[in-house]
Formats: structure tokens, sequence, C-alpha cells
């Protein structure tokens, strides 16, 4: 399966990369120039090499819902009065 499609680099092609000793997205561009054009695969790259998303970050919906916070309630009509 192609990994980038800008320069034709399949998985096998990133595994053996990486069996070669590239360890980073950086490492398999520099063999391969998979990642340098418009990125959309290093994502792709990434998971390949086990790295999943950057340590330290939270995707935008779990940052989002971590910071919603519930509303406070209205008092009711029978305790305002």
């Amino acid at each position: 399966m192609f990994v980038c499609s800008c320069f034709g680099v399949t998985d096998r092609q990133v595994r053996e990369h990486q069996e070669a000793g590239a360890r980073t997205p950086r490492q398999i561009a520099s063999v391969s120039k998979a990642g340098t054009d418009c990125g959309s695969c290093v994502r792709r790259i990434q998971g390949l090499l086990g790295r999943g998303a950057c340590p330290g970050r939270q995707p935008a919906a779990t940052a989002a819902a971590g910071a919603v916070e519930e509303p406070a309630s209205a008092p009711s009509v029978a305790e305002a009065a």
C-alpha cells in the first residue's frame, strides 16, 4: 500500500528503512523523500514506526471535552420566591 503518493513510497519500503535503522519520520524522509512534499503521509509514517501521536499532546476532541465545565444551575422559580 502506498504511504506517500507524492513519491510513491510504500509501507513495505518504510518498514525496510526502519529495519535498516530509520527511527523517525525525518530519517525516513532523508532516505526516501516521503513526507517532504505535501506532508499528508507523516502521520501514517509515524504509525508505521510505532510512534503514534506526539507525546504530551491530546487530540483536539479530548482536550475540548476536558475543558467543558458544567454550567451552574439557575435557581428554580420556587427557590427564588
